[in-house]
């Protein structure tokens, strides 16, 4: 095996990607338009959730093709939250009214509270995400199955939500938003106001998580990927590794949605099933899927892409990013954040 030494330029500029992310970052609300800015942190919050990839993909082996699911659940908690905020007392949402229903369901009514609708996005992901890897890594399925059931999962989400109509909004989603926590969200104010706290919560995230990483608990998780069999030999079940690990990245993934719903106005089973979760494995895999850096770079880059090409050309998109992922695959298979440090070829 040999391998591919990058120019000196680009070894250097590796501890300084972190740095320069951040510094872009804090310069954007000076230089970027409300829209354009507005744009920004809706990528800025996907690539949370690209993170929490890095660490079950990347780190833990665990290649999860259903993390639409658990940015939906972030995504619809707040969304519910402000559906019930901007009505009169006693009324309902309006897709409820038209599709017939006579009450509130009484699921619906705890996320009238702003504190309940902040803990459903925190503990629902996190705990439904802890509870489907406990049942499956403890009948130690792994691998492709494991994808497989993954994206099964995303299938049977963006089903359901599709056909509760009355309850979930259907295919067309929650929509129409005009605050939040009394905040309006047609005020620049509150647009720069939610770009700082996703930018705050990208920062927390990418620390964290680096903390975690470099702690005795991300030195066994990867012991895990290379060696499972080895692991549980020397006395460790690797089964609680992998949960907590996944866990992690189930609530990155509802905190990613919850902060997309804000700035897009919008959460539909067109952002939570199969096809978008595929897409977030993409955005890891080309910006590098053993680099937090390297996942920001990624959802930024590809999101900005896709965003660029598909107001253009809507139907060439998924070929050119297709393209783009074997090219990088192959050429690349530790993705851009490899080209900082040399690939196996």
């Amino acid at each position: 095996m040999s391998k591919l030494v990058p120019p000196a330029p680009l070894r250097r500029a590796k501890p300084a990607l972190p740095w320069v992310l951040l510094a872009l970052g804090i310069a954007a609300p000076f230089y970027l338009g409300a829209y354009d800015l507005n744009l920004l942190a809706r990528f800025m919050a996907m690539a949370i959730l690209a993170m929490g990839l890095v660490l079950i993909w990347g780190h833990g082996g665990i290649l999860s093709l259903g993390q639409g699911v658990f940015f939906g659940l972030g995504g619809y908690a707040i969304a519910m939250h402000m559906k019930l905020a901007d009505l009169p007392a006693g009324e309902m949402p309006d897709f409820m009214v038209w599709s017939g229903r006579e009450a509130l369901p009484v699921w619906w009514e705890p996320f009238a509270s702003p504190a309940f609708a902040l803990a459903a996005i925190l503990i629902v992901p996190t705990l439904l995400g802890a509870l489907f890897a406990w049942a499956v890594f403890h009948r130690r399925v792994g691998g492709t199955y494991f994808a497989l059931i993954t994206q099964a999962l995303a299938l049977a989400f963006a089903t359901l939500i599709i056909s509760r109509q009355d309850v979930t909004g259907g295919f067309n989603g929650l929509t129409d938003f005009y605050s939040v926590f009394g905040f309006g969200l047609a005020s620049p104010g509150t647009g720069t106001g939610l770009y700082w706290l996703t930018l705050a919560v990208l920062c927390l995230a990418y620390l964290g998580l680096r903390w975690l990483l470099a702690s005795r608990f991300g030195m066994l998780l990867r012991a895990t990927r290379d060696g499972e069999n080895r692991v549980r030999f020397l006395g460790y079940a690797t089964t609680p590794f992998k949960t907590v690990a996944f866990a992690i990245a189930a609530l990155l993934a509802g905190i990613a949605g919850a902060l997309f719903t804000l700035h897009a106005g919008v959460v539909s089973p067109a952002l939570i099933g199969v096809v978008p979760s595929i897409e977030m494995v993409v955005w890891v895999a080309i910006g590098g899927r053993y680099s937090l850096a390297g996942a920001i770079v990624g959802a930024l880059l590809v999101n900005l892409a896709r965003d660029a090409v598909s107001s253009a050309f809507p139907e060439l998109w998924l070929y050119l990013m297709g393209a783009l992922f074997i090219v990088v695959v192959t050429l690349f298979p530790n993705g851009l954040a490899g080209l900082l440090k040399g690939n196996r070829a």
